[in-house]
């Protein structure tokens, strides 16, 4: 691919709810371009962008990917992204990398609810976007129902670019309202179309059609604002103006109408990004300066700064880092500075992708979308620049991941490849966490849902080869006393030669302020001080192992209060065991009890749904501690529930709200296990413990 400066650069996300034809899109944008020489398919694994074989298995999107192509004199750095929340991570960082979006919806389905979603994404970004209402030759396709659906969910703002000539199985064309001719496919792959007048039948729907448009273009100019309003006719030029101006502000949504599969109408997507969307020799990037905080600018002929905004493991050539050149320019063999770790990074070959196919480059301007292979330490949202000019940028906001698995190796002896994939698939994926429990033992992965974190586990059998089980946490419990004992044991053993002696009493009380506590009020020297530490080692041992169902305990004063010892056979291992025993017998005769971490949640949701949740946190033994509205109609609920009862709830809650709903949990505190629930652990842990023996 040839060199292009910054005015001759586009870059553009592809964006959608899953199933509205995205990859196809892409697809069919590529093969316009002459990128690739026919029209892969997503349903035979042939797409471009879709190349990852977990993706050709599931035939969806999982990872953003790249494919650039050249149109019209222009380079395009098409974005492709996933479709679904479970990688919603692929979209907020792309969000960040692109100048514009093309928002895809199915012209039978709709507005859906990631299509609500990636469009609130852009508009955090401030980004412009074009719509495209794809499947046009699909059942049950209906564009006016689409368009009404779009204004009545996102305002004023959406005009009409196309009409489509015919719907579903008669679907045949477009009717392009800014020239006011339509076209039909000259051959069968619709690299090329006849200009034709517009169909009788269309031809009131077309007038009317463009008359909202050139007032939307109007109101994008005031000089053309003040023709209009005097009643005079705008020329097509002074109508692309107008749409050009109201486009980049945001303020128009262009859309147009077609069929992917059948590549009708994506011609003129791509003449509308070239013409309508940015170039990044207009936008301004603010960031600051990363030691004295203040506020910064770039433009794109001011010294290189540029983002991480995707990365990928791969095990043969490691690490690949996606960047987005916000200023400056980057070339070969150069020193950068990452402002986020303060490391300099020195690079070797940048290059392009379409899919998994590298091209490389010799220069990339600003604006530019490259990969850089290779780098030690720099990972998904760090910042890169010239180090004499120092800048970083926002970070990429991600989503909190909140399902939870314990993971471990299917195969014995593959502990260590474990660890390396785990680490090698978090740099790849910031939504992807590690957390070893170490009360419970476990490995802890957290991902944004189950289905995210089975493609993980796929691709670390793939990349890694290691084959990975993956279930529900263990729960932490713990365990306490509710009353105070009075306790004795005397751990005495001879039998020829050296004996052992260690007895002792010990006071065990409950501790409300929590935690642990011991102490010692030995009179006339009945228990050696030097057998104290020994003491307390044996107490803190028997506590590690619990009382009622091998969960720690806690909340526990004991104090030692008497004993005996031996001038021969007393030893530190003797106290060890006989504190050890004693706090065990006595904590039975305490009153133990089992406790469970419970934790606040924050759900926030449509209104409509409250009623649900809450209805739903009863069933999960939960406390509601309030609920209110927060405006644009939704809502937050805060419960406190058990940990017990959240590790499908991710799951749980997508399904009643229709993917609508999310939710943040963080620890509380720690609770009595309710009777009956408590009974069927100690039994499980009982039984559990004899099959051991």
């Amino acid at each position: 691919m040839k060199e292009y400066k910054s005015d001759r650069l586009r870059n553009v996300g592809i964006v959608a709810h899953g199933g509205a034809g995205k990859t196809s899109l892409t697809e069919a944008l590529l093969f316009n371009a002459g990128s690739v020489t026919r029209l892969g398919r997503v349903d035979d694994g042939s797409s471009t962008a879709d190349f990852e074989p977990e993706e050709i298995k599931r035939k969806v999107t999982i990872s953003a990917a790249l494919a650039p192509c050249e149109w019209r004199d222009h380079k395009i750095n098409f974005v492709d992204t996933p479709g679904y929340a479970d990688f919603v991570a692929e979209v907020k960082g792309v969000m960040r990398a692109v100048d514009g979006v093309v928002v895809v919806l199915c012209a039978a389905s709709g507005v859906e609810v990631e299509t609500e979603k990636v469009w609130q994404y852009a508009l955090d970004h401030g980004l412009p976007r074009i719509a495209f209402i794809n499947k046009m030759d699909r059942e049950n396709a209906d564009f006016y129902s689409v368009v009404d659906s779009m204004k009545e969910k996102f305002g004023t703002g959406i005009v009409p670019l196309h009409l489509p000539i015919g719907a579903q199985d008669t679907f045949k064309g477009i009717v392009d309202l800014v020239k006011m001719k339509a076209y039909i496919p000259a051959n069968n792959t619709g690299t090329q179309v006849n200009e034709i007048d517009i169909p009788a039948d269309l031809t009131d729907k077309a007038e009317e059609a463009r008359m909202a448009l050139i007032e939307a273009a109007a109101e994008g100019d005031d000089e053309l604002l003040a023709k209009y309003l005097e009643g005079e006719e705008l020329t097509q030029e002074e109508i692309v103006r107008g749409l050009t101006a109201g486009i980049r502000e945001a303020k128009i949504v262009p859309v147009f109408c077609g069929s992917a599969y059948k590549n009708i109408g994506v011609q003129s997507v791509m003449d509308a990004i070239v013409s309508y969307l940015p170039a990044p020799v207009v936008k301004t990037y603010k960031g600051f300066h990363p030691a004295t905080k203040q506020e910064m600018e770039r433009k794109a002929t001011d010294p290189f700064s540029a983002m991480v905004f995707k990365t990928t493991a791969d095990p043969f050539v490691g690490r690949l880092s996606f960047i987005r050149v916000f200023s400056g320019s980057l070339k070969p063999d150069s020193v950068l500075y990452n402002v986020t770790r303060d490391k300099a990074e020195r690079i070797g070959n940048i290059f392009t992708m379409r899919g998994k196919q590298q091209d490389a480059l010799t220069v990339a301007h600003a604006g530019d979308i490259v990969v850089i292979p290779k780098l030690a330490e720099t990972k998904t949202g760090d910042c890169l620049c010239d180090k004499d000019h120092p800048i970083a940028y926002e970070p990429i906001s991600y989503p909190k991941p909140m399902f939870m698995a314990a993971v471990e190796p299917k195969n014995k002896g593959d502990e260590d490849k474990l660890a390396n994939a785990l680490n090698r698939m978090a740099d790849e994926d910031t939504t992807f966490q590690l957390e070893k429990n170490n009360e419970t033992n476990q490995m802890l992965v957290r991902g944004i849902s189950d289905l995210h974190l089975d493609v993980i586990a796929e691709r670390m059998k793939r990349k890694f080869g290691v084959e990975v089980k993956l279930s529900d946490p263990k729960v932490p419990y713990r365990e306490t006393i509710r009353s105070s004992v009075k306790v004795e044991y005397k751990h005495k053993k001879q039998s020829g030669g050296h004996g052992q002696y260690g007895h002792v009493w010990l006071q065990i009380e409950p501790l409300p302020q929590g935690g642990f506590e011991f102490s010692e009020s030995i009179f006339g020297g009945a228990v050696p001080r030097q057998y104290f530490p020994a003491v307390e080692k044996g107490v803190r041992e028997a506590m590690l192992g619990g009382i009622l169902a091998g969960y720690p305990v806690t909340d526990l004063k004991v104090i030692l209060v008497d004993g005996s010892y031996h001038d021969v056979d007393s030893s530190e291992m003797a106290f060890k065991i006989a504190a050890s025993s004693a706090l065990k017998k006595g904590a039975l005769q305490a009153k133990p009890v089992l406790l469970e971490p419970i934790y606040n949640v924050e759900v926030t949701v449509p209104e409509t749904y409250m009623g649900d949740i809450i209805g739903d946190f009863n069933s999960r033994r939960g406390r509601i501690l309030g609920m209110e509205p927060i405006g644009k109609g939704m809502g937050v609920v805060r419960a406190q529930v058990p940990l017990a009862e959240l590790f499908r709830y991710p799951i749980e809650l997508r399904s009643m709200t229709q993917g609508r709903g999310n939710f943040n949990m963080t620890f509380d505190h720690y609770e009595d296990v309710p009777q009956r629930i408590a009974d069927q652990i100690i039994a499980e842990y009982k039984k559990n413990k004899t099959e051991e023996e």
